[in-house]
């Protein structure tokens, strides 16, 4: 069987599945290649004899953004800083002290432009949706930074590489691979060159704030402090609740006594 075949037996709807759930967990904060699948399949789409629509990759990439950042949003505003340990700990390559620091900072500066923006950069696109709900950033801004960054980033992306693979093919008839192959080697050598870049600033980020160790003992306190908050306010709910369940019972029984004494 041909490689030609083996596309054309792919479902669209396996693809535009496929799309949004690796966009929308990577948007949860787990590390997966959420942009290479996105224009993996905006390549298929150009392929005319297959029948993948670029409109519905855009729709399903979109989705996936909006609703992955939107859950890990909930997620970090429950857990804070203390969810990004945890990931440390299983991601240490995307989630070192290093590059917490300098999202944490990126996000505290530039607020909702960082969640917008940070679409765009792999090492803070992963960051966006839990980060913010951990700064307690208003979820009405949140949701509109995060709803126009998702609709221009995947639908941008995949249009962009869609003509791109079109024209490619158009140019290289003979070798239409040939042409796919570079269409998808500019996307990524692009997408490559932002990620060193800011990899180089997180870096330069650590060194000012004095080394990697020093970041680490921030965050560690920073943690702590968090979760003592946290078990501070779970104590005090608990209080106020025993205490009005404690009200509403001697109201009841107080209740009770008059009822009685009515009826004698």
């Amino acid at each position: 069987m041909t490689v030609d075949a083996l596309l054309i037996a792919i479902p669209p709807l396996l693809v535009y599945i496929t799309v949004g759930f690796v966009i929308g967990i990577e948007s949860l904060g787990i590390p997966l290649p959420g942009e290479i699948v996105l224009v993996s399949a905006a390549l298929l789409s150009s392929r005319h004899e297959l029948d993948v629509s670029p409109l519905w990759i855009a729709v399903a990439g979109s989705a996936g953004a909006i609703v992955g950042d939107s859950i890990g949003y909930v997620i970090g505003r429950r857990y804070g800083t203390s969810l990004f340990a945890w990931l440390g700990q299983r991601f240490p390559r995307h989630f070192g002290p290093k590059n917490v620091a300098f999202a944490e900072s990126v996000f505290t500066r530039w607020g909702v432009l960082a969640v917008f923006f940070g679409r765009f950069i792999a090492l803070l696109r992963i960051f966006a949706g839990p980060l913010a709900g951990a700064l307690k950033m208003h979820y009405p801004k949140f949701l509109l930074a995060n709803a126009l960054g998702g609709i221009i980033w995947a639908g941008g992306t995949t249009m962009a590489v869609y003509y791109l693979g079109v024209v490619a093919e158009t140019w290289l008839s003979r070798f239409s691979w040939i042409g796919l192959i570079v269409a998808a080697a500019a996307g990524l050598t692009i997408g490559f060159i932002i990620k060193r870049k800011t990899e180089r600033m997180a870096d330069a980020y650590a060194e000012e704030q004095g080394g990697e160790a020093a970041i680490a003992a921030r965050l560690a306190a920073e943690q702590r402090s968090s979760e003592e908050q946290r078990s501070s306010a779970e104590q005090r709910s608990s209080a106020e609740q025993r205490s009005s369940e404690e009200q509403r019972s001697s109201d009841e029984q107080r209740s009770s006594d008059e009822q009685r004494g009515a009826e004698l």
